[in-house]
């Protein structure tokens, strides 16, 4: 690692997550959770087969952090040709997300409520996965917290081994930091070519979208495309 570049280790660091795990389980969280997550949960074990966990062999688009899940229900609406798989550790807003789902009887949308890591690192084989969704990370905006941030170099290089050929990673975000955190970490990986300034006309303009625009923050649209 380069003393001059500390945030630009490739190692992973053990214990270091990208999130903060507090939240409560409200009854109505609860009751979505046991009435409609079966209908849309992965496999608890095993690697990635599309056939098996989805029921075809379609391209599978993953949304790492999904929140309350308005960006992957609406892809998952326009994309019905494609498989969305949700990973999300906050409980209540997968809750949301499957609530607001149930009217539209969608079936190409895939839950798993946990940590996006171990699902990428142990259960998703390499160039299975067509797109890569990461939409308002937190940004952990302190330079002491930037080893928190998802994009690094080791989940680049990991990114890029679980996409296809020509697969790409979607990243937006309403702040700065996190934009010029992600040049960074791409301009030094090698391994995407980026393109600028192209937000998806599926991608509703709500949550932490709308609430950084209120705020008065510019959001960045960085589309990362896999180097062949």
């Amino acid at each position: 690692m380069s003393d001059a570049h500390p945030t630009l280790d490739h190692t992973p660091r053990e214990g270091v997550r990208t999130f903060t795990p507090r939240w409560r389980n409200s009854p109505l969280t609860a009751e979505r959770m046991e009435r409609l997550l079966p209908h849309h949960a992965i496999p608890e074990s095993g690697d990635l087969d599309p056939e098996a966990w989805f029921g075809r062999a379609a391209p599978v688009v993953l949304e790492i952090g999904s929140g309350h899940g308005a960006a992957a229900l609406a892809y998952a609406l326009t994309h019905p040709e494609h498989d969305v798989l949700t990973v999300e550790v906050h409980v209540p807003g997968v809750a949301r997300m499957l609530a607001a789902a149930e009217p539209h009887a969608v079936t190409n949308l895939w839950v798993h409520p946990g940590d996006a890591m171990p699902l990428l690192t142990n259960r998703i084989p390499t160039g299975s996965l067509h797109a890569v969704h990461l939409f308002f990370p937190d940004p952990w905006p302190k330079a002491r917290h930037a080893k928190r941030r998802f994009i690094q170099q080791h989940t680049l290089t990991l990114l890029a081994d679980r996409l296809e050929r020509g697969g790409v990673l979607r990243i937006a975000t309403d702040h700065d930091v996190y934009a010029a955190h992600v040049r960074e970490q791409v301009a030094y990986h090698g391994g995407w070519r980026v393109v600028e300034g192209e937000r998806p006309a599926w991608r509703p303009q709500d949550g932490f979208e709308a609430k950084g625009r209120r705020a008065g923050r510019t959001v960045t649209e960085l589309l990362l495309v896999r180097q062949d």
